[in-house]
């Protein structure tokens, strides 16, 4: 089945049932290391997260915002071809570089003042194809209306946070 009968199949489904269209995804993490963590996620993923050394880890994976900007530009290029494909603009390559600036001083808590995530990111997106500029500017504006982690990013999301400790009484 191409990508347009799915992303056409899928615009019917989710347009008749909305309810379809409900869905959850989830991580699990668990500290193995001095920084290192262990992530599976629900589709059966399994990677490492890590420090570099000069942030007390041993590099054995990307960092927390390095997965943050990586999954910003890995949305971003697949929300370029889904929207591509459903306007009907033809790319031959996408290209997305995104870097983010951090002052460590809010997560190491020296200035209450400074954010502890990202100040400002930048997102640069090259695309080749046969499409006019005002095409490619027709798509980007769709992508940037419709990336999950883009709006992620852009607004703030409700989050619930609840502890859970083993507390041992002596």
């Amino acid at each position: 089945m191409s990508l347009r009968d799915i992303i056409s199949n899928t615009t019917r489904t989710l347009s008749q049932n909305p309810n379809a269209a409900k869905a959850t995804f989830d991580a699990s993490h668990a500290l193995v290391g001095v920084t290192e963590v262990s992530v599976q996620v629900g589709s059966g993923h399994k990677f490492t997260v890590d420090e570099p050394e000069v942030l007390g880890g041993q590099n054995h994976g990307a960092n927390p915002v390095e997965h943050a900007l990586a999954a910003l530009g890995s949305c971003q290029a697949i929300t370029y071809r889904i929207w591509a494909t459903k306007l009907g603009i033809q790319i031959d390559k996408v290209e997305v570089s995104v870097k983010g600036d951090i002052d460590l001083r809010g997560f190491f808590g020296v200035d209450e003042n400074v954010r502890p995530g990202f100040g400002a990111i930048r997102v640069q997106v090259r695309l080749s194809g046969p499409e006019t500029q005002d095409r490619y500017t027709e798509l980007t504006a769709a992508v940037n209306a419709h990336c999950p982690v883009l709006d992620l990013f852009a607004n703030q999301v409700p989050i619930e946070h609840h502890l859970i400790s083993d507390v041992q009484l002596q």
